[in-house]
């Protein structure tokens, strides 16, 4: 039997031919918007050849930094593999540096329309009343948005230096949410929210949370930051997260906008009337509403490039992964998750698209405010005999289980989501699987490859996404009048 030692992990190859058509097709789109005739959206064809180039940055400039990080002792070994081979670590940070600089990049196409058309006012002579103000407010929101970027990459960066605790890191992300914050209040953002339809006989149509709603922002920001990095271990899980919950956003954000064309998708249950999409500024789900249509447009400004970024890195961190990711790649994409869900004022939406993270999250709670034990790492173990992972587990050592830690073990139990070992003379929890959902995976489909359980993991948050969209656009009316998100 040929183990992975006896063979050396080479780099992955790099397909020229790829990068010679997709660097023209890029580059076309760049160039298209500055010639007569202007497309309608001349900003989003821009973004499309950014992300086309976010993908071929990625692809490119990771193998080719790697020694660099290695040499600088950013490295490290992959624990669920035979062979001792260096591994680059914190590749996180090249994939952000590409994704906040073509961000700064794409700044002069998002406002171009405005720039022109403040120039063009200022020459012509001014009759009767004139106004024209370049949008100010828009350009701080985008600017923030980036200021935030490049605090999580920062923050995100320190963590992968200096491995900091998981205790201490879940309130990291609150730092970086604070230019949103800021400029949420500077424009007197909206802090009311909706009341469902059931609790209105009690709470009234709408109920102002002021501070608390600052609050429910910021945490959002932590939660969709660690709930990535929560999730990880195995090679390609961070950035499948981040790759799915992504395309999730920006098919969400194609429903809003002004296509030339209509065409209505029925839902089952016949809960309402379908889903309406197109017809230019009727926009589909924004039924007429610019102001939507430029959130969306805002949301796709920030996620196709982020897209991009992330399948290139994913050909390098696929199993068996030649890159690792490092906190700073979770960083930056749940700190571009929350942006978009707070700017474009989707959050609600937006938490749909990581039902397989709150789950993963709710289940680990008790080890990661330490009801359970938490080891260092809770990855799966891997049998270096039979190349397969198998559910990894925590022990009782030093102190005996609470009863309310107890409660919850064998509440989980009973669902199938651990197996709990008991002193025969006792009774009592000694040894209990790790709480995540990869190893309820492996306790549920039995022991598996790495890149198989990489697919689970994909396929489950594909099928969490499919859920989101028929809960939002399918369900959402049950308990909502008009369109929520």
């Amino acid at each position: 039997m040929h183990t992975a030692h006896e063979q050396p992990l080479r780099p992955r190859p790099l397909p020229r031919a790829l990068f010679f058509a997709l660097a023209p097709t890029a580059t076309w789109f760049l160039v298209r918007p500055l010639i007569e005739p202007v497309p309608s959206l001349p900003a989003l064809y821009a973004a499309v050849g950014f992300a086309i180039f976010a993908f071929l940055a990625a692809l490119y400039l990771v193998p080719a930094l790697g020694p660099t990080f290695i040499r600088a002792n950013l490295k490290g070994k992959d624990l669920l593999k035979t062979y001792d081979t260096p591994i680059p670590e914190s590749q996180g940070l090249i994939c952000a540096s590409i994704y906040i600089l073509l961000l700064i990049l794409f700044i002069p196409y998002a406002f171009s329309e405005s720039i022109t058309n403040h120039h063009d006012t200022s020459k012509r002579a001014p009759e009767g009343l004139v106004v024209n103000e370049f949008p100010h407010h828009q350009l701080a929101v985008y600017l923030s948005s980036l200021l935030s970027l490049l605090m999580a990459t920062m923050l995100g960066f320190l963590d992968d230096v200096f491995d900091i605790r998981w205790r201490h890191k879940l309130p990291i992300p609150i730092i970086a949410s604070i230019p949103l914050l800021i400029v949420y209040y500077s424009e007197r953002g909206a802090t009311d929210v909706v009341v469902p339809i059931p609790l209105r006989w009690l709470l009234g149509t709408l109920v102002n949370l002021g501070p608390l709603y600052y609050v429910y922002m910021s945490l959002l920001s932590t939660f969709c930051t660690n709930s990535i990095n929560i999730l990880a271990g195995i090679n390609g899980s961070e950035v499948s997260q981040a790759v799915v919950i992504a395309l999730s956003v920006i098919l969400n954000d194609l429903l809003f906008l002004p296509w030339a064309f209509g065409f209505n998708i029925p839902l089952p249950l016949h809960v309402t009337d379908g889903l309406k999409v197109g017809g230019v500024w009727s926009a589909g789900m924004a039924y007429g509403s610019r102001v939507l249509v430029e959130r969306h447009l805002f949301s796709l400004y920030f996620m196709l490039p982020l897209l991009g970024v992330c399948l290139g890195f994913m050909y390098h961190n696929w199993y068996p992964a030649r890159a690792f990711p490092g906190d700073t790649l979770c960083y930056v994409t749940g700190m571009a998750f929350a942006v978009v869900g707070i700017q474009a004022h989707f959050s609600k939406t937006l938490l749909l698209f990581f039902l397989p993270q709150i789950f993963n999250f709710v289940l680990s709670c008790p080890q990661l405010f330490g009801l359970v034990p938490c080891p260092r790492h809770r990855v799966p173990r891997f049998d270096p005999e039979t190349q397969l992972l198998y559910p990894s587990r925590a022990e009782f050592k030093e102190k005996r289980p609470s009863a309310l830690a107890s409660f919850v073990l064998r509440m989980f139990s009973a669902l199938g989501l651990v197996e709990l070992s008991l002193d025969e003379r006792t009774g009592e929890i000694v040894q209990t699987t790790n709480l995540t959902i990869l190893n309820v995976f492996l306790l549920r489909f039995g022991p598996m490859r790495e890149d198989s359980l990489t697919r689970v993991l994909i396929a489950t948050q594909v099928c969490g996404s499919l859920v989101a969209f028929f809960v939002r656009y399918g369900l959402a009316g049950l308990v909502y009048d008009g369109n929520r998100r």
